[in-house]
């Protein structure tokens, strides 16, 4: 009889080229679980506590930190070490008050950033995709695998949607609430989530027009006056005039 359903288990060759692993030194590493994030851009949380953040040496200590509740994940204690870690996500050490934010780094991919306690309660999110549902309130599906619900007075001309996809919004992490909303625009900062150039942080000069909407071509300029290029589905806007969160010492 056939198996059914994927695999439960993952060799190390097989695994993102971004995770911070040695690849011959054993045979399996840790599959991540399903979750808000796809395995392409995510860390499973074993990981990002025995090689990111070093406050454990084994496999079995980093379980044990974790099943014990010592970290949190956007304000949620995550017991399960197979739990996908990805962009934008917080990450809070309960005995020590740190936080962290894991953004796109060069050449990593993926890194964690201290930042303020002030700071780790506030999320930036890119808009995937809206869908209007019962009642003619719109519906906002976020990267991380949130749905925040938007409410209008009137469906037949909705002044409330004024959200767009592939924009961003910060949202409140203790409340999921809506604070600011970033449109996909000229001139805003973004980051550059995927690609050659993972990590780098710039302002949108201009957005061809393409028949593939998240395939479109960007021109982009850094903040030492350098110009590149990236695709539209690689970038995340994260504020309108400034950068909104801390980012990597060099990165602005």
């Amino acid at each position: 009889m056939a198996r059914m359903g994927g695999k439960k288990h993952l060799k190390r060759l097989a695994t993102p080229s971004f995770w911070p692993i040695l690849r011959k030194e054993r045979v399996w590493s840790v599959k991540p679980s399903a979750g808000p994030h796809p395995i392409d851009r995510a860390v499973p949380l074993l990981l990002v506590v025995r090689e990111m953040l070093g406050i454990a040496e084994t496999n079995r200590e980093a379980r044990k930190v974790i099943s014990e509740g010592h970290i949190k994940v956007d304000g949620k204690v995550r017991k399960n070490y197979k739990y996908p870690v990805g962009f934008m996500d917080v990450i809070e050490i309960v005995d020590t008050e740190e936080h962290f934010r894991a953004v796109p780094v060069p050449v990593k991919v993926m890194g964690l950033v201290p930042i303020p306690k002030e700071e780790a309660s506030l999320k930036i999110c890119r808009i995937e995709n809206k869908t209007t549902v019962k009642g003619g309130h719109i519906q906002l599906n976020l990267h991380d695998g949130r749905n925040v619900l938007i409410r209008v007075s009137d469906p037949k001309a909705p002044e409330e949607d004024i959200y767009r996809t592939m924009g961003s919004v910060e949202i409140s992490l203790e409340t999921g609430e809506i604070l600011k909303y970033f449109p996909l625009k000229e001139g805003v900062p973004v980051i550059v989530i995927g690609g050659r150039n993972v990590g780098r942080v710039a302002k949108i000069l201009a957005i061809s027009e393409g028949m593939r909407h998240y395939r479109k071509l960007v021109t982009l300029e850094d903040f030492k006056g350098n110009k590149f290029y990236t695709t539209l589905d690689k970038i995340m806007v994260i504020g309108s005039e400034k950068p909104e969160i801390t980012l990597p010492e060099g990165a602005v």
